[in-house]
């Protein structure tokens, strides 16, 4: 459990949410502080800490039928205090107080619009209709006195609930998410219910960083900063810089081979600007070359990979990656001549990066969604050992840009566009030349139709076509991480403003009908006749890596000639192995 609050705070109970720490960040912005802590925590710790104001429990993968699934401690609902449940959380408060929870026909996945009971406080300042993210399979039922039902579904499905004498909510949606519009307003009721103060600032999280970075280095450690040009290292770097001075903070720059287009001499040139000195270490060759050992999963037995130049696997290239950037670290250590006995190594770890990886530092039974190159195997077990500091992991990307601004950190760095780690390498859709296409292939691909047909007859009068892509690729559904086929949709043409909404609302139906689907993309250029048959093979070698680096430059120097890179929060450009018209992969 997190150490005792000494600001009033709002308690996250982790059920495995992948939007935990976007609840988190959430009620962050709206200056109230929060602790995650187990779902699990008992409750006589949480009403004995006079600096809780209310407790919010997150969604989870799990289903509250299952047999070993997470629970909330015992007694828990007599803790008094406001609570907010969201999806898995609504389920375990339904339960409690004696409604059903059972497995639904129909999955609900994707925006929808709810109806809202007049009157709640919860919803103050709401429409009796509003537009949310649903994304569950299991619906509460039978909802009976003491509950009540505070939102219902376009499908009818329960919403939301309370307790008609207690501050106790449940909501099947996700508040925390974009797509429900006004969740923030949510939040904010919720927030005004628990009777919290909304005045934990910035200043505040910009003290507690310095004071921890000052108190893990009390020893008089030095830190070695990986420090690839991107905003969380940059912001990384000059928040060490401040708490310990230039003496002992060394930064380093590894060139993996996988930057944008003179990308490496460009971050050189900004962080000097900033006040930072780096070193530049080339490292193409030892990453192409790197393997490194798979662990043991799923009845699976561990193994060795092939190289990175090699491999199609996505888990297997973070996996390499992350702790190639580790070897690399060790090598440079001792090149630098640095005393790895007094010698930390510092990342810019954020929470979402955490939270994907399904880390326990994060969260204790959150579904993987991809590993992060900053939180293998590897780093986890230095991590342990007390060897990583990672001064933003409490840290999500609008609040970083914030604290960059505060720092004095320039502007054209603080609102850089999001670049992974690993560069380019996680921006290619490897493969070995073999089209997945599995035994529902043909019938996936006519319920996508179907589902166009159904719901877009504007858009079939003006002649769209569609196809099911022979690639998988990795999405979140239901909280949990899923590998599947990407659906595409053309014009031949490019579509007008009225168009455009229809194809977003078919990017939100289309996995809907189909759970073998995560995502839905337009295809620009000829009509699409029918499924690509082919798939072109593509590993990481200097030639593909060239053909994305060129059509990368080309979208940043768009972006910068119509002055759309602060508009637009990121466009990252992606190489896929299908090519529509003849035969190389698409960007």
């Amino acid at each position: 459990m997190a150490s005792q609050s000494t600001h009033e705070y709002v308690a996250i109970l982790d059920a495995g949410s992948q939007f935990g720490k976007v609840i988190d960040r959430r009620v962050r912005e709206l200056q109230v502080e929060t602790q995650i802590l187990p779902l699990d925590t008992p409750v006589a710790v949480l009403k004995q800490d006079p600096n809780l104001k209310g407790v919010i429990i997150s969604g989870g993968p799990s289903s509250v039928t299952e047999k070993g699934a997470p629970q909330l401690c015992e007694g828990f609902f007599d803790l008094g205090k406001p609570i907010l449940g969201i999806c898995y959380g609504m389920q375990l408060l339904a339960v409690a107080y004696g409604a059903n929870v059972k497995g639904g026909a129909t999955r609900e996945d994707g925006q929808d619009d709810v109806t809202l009971k007049p009157d709640v406080e919860l919803f103050a300042g709401l429409a009796t209709q509003e537009p949310v993210l649903l994304t569950h399979n299991d619906s509460v039922t039978d909802v009976a006195a003491p509950l009540d039902v505070i939102a219902t579904s376009s499908l009818g499905i329960v919403a939301g609930i309370r307790h008609t004498s207690l501050p106790y909510y449940g909501l099947q949606f996700h508040p925390e998410v974009e797509l429900t519009v006004h969740g923030k307003v949510i939040f904010k009721n919720f927030l005004t219910i628990c009777g919290c103060s909304f005045s934990f600032t910035m200043e505040d999280r910009e003290e507690v960083a310095l004071r921890l970075i000052k108190e893990r280095t009390a020893n008089d450690q030095k830190v070695l900063c990986l420090a690839s040009g991107g905003v969380d290292s940059t912001i990384c770097a000059v928040l060490l810089l401040k708490a310990l001075g230039p003496e002992r903070v060394v930064c380093i720059h590894i060139d993996h081979g996988f930057m944008r287009l003179d990308e490496s001499r460009q971050v050189i040139a900004a962080l000097k600007d900033a006040g930072v000195h780096v070193h530049l270490i080339n490292a193409a060759d030892d990453f192409a070359q790197a393997t490194t050992e798979m662990p043991a999963k799923g009845g699976r037995a561990a193994y060795q990979t092939k190289k990175l130049c090699e491999t199609t696997d996505p888990e297997e290239k973070r996996t390499i990656i992350g702790n190639t950037f580790m070897a690399i670290c060790d090598k440079t250590i001792k090149e630098l001549h640095l005393d790895v006995d007094n010698l930390l190594l510092a990342q810019g770890t954020l929470r979402p990066d955490l939270i994907e990886s399904g880390s326990a530092y994060a969260s204790k039974v959150a579904d993987a969604i991809k590993t992060h190159h900053n939180d293998t195997a590897i780093v986890r077990e230095l991590r342990n050992a007390g060897k990583i500091i990672e001064p933003l992991c409490d840290y999500h990307k609008d609040e970083v840009r914030e604290l960059g601004k505060r720092l004095g950190v320039p502007a054209h760095l603080v609102e850089r566009q999001p670049f992974p780690g690993p560069g380019l390498a996680i921006r290619t859709l490897c493969t070995d030349g073999t089209p997945h296409r599995d035994t529902n292939f043909e019938r996936t691909e006519e319920t996508v139709k179907k589902t166009i047909s159904e719901r877009a007859p504007a858009l079939v009068a003006q002649g769209v076509t569609s196809c099911l892509l022979p690639i998988r690729t990795v999405g979140v559904q239901g909280d949990g991480r899923t590998y599947a086929y990407a659906a595409a949709v053309a014009l031949g043409r490019l579509p007008l403003a009225e168009e455009w909404q229809a194809l977003m609302r078919l990017a939100k139906d289309i996995p809907k009908s189909s759970h073998a689907i995560n995502r839905v993309v337009y295809a620009f250029g000829a009509p699409l006749k029918e499924s690509p048959q082919t798939v072109t093979k593509t590993l990481l070698c200097p030639a593909v890596m060239d053909q994305l680096r060129e059509a990368d430059d080309i979208v940043n120097r768009t972006l910068q000639k119509h002055h759309l890179v602060r508009a637009l929060s990121q466009v990252p450009v992606v190489l896929i192995p299908v090519g529509f018209e003849k035969l190389r992969p698409t960007v």
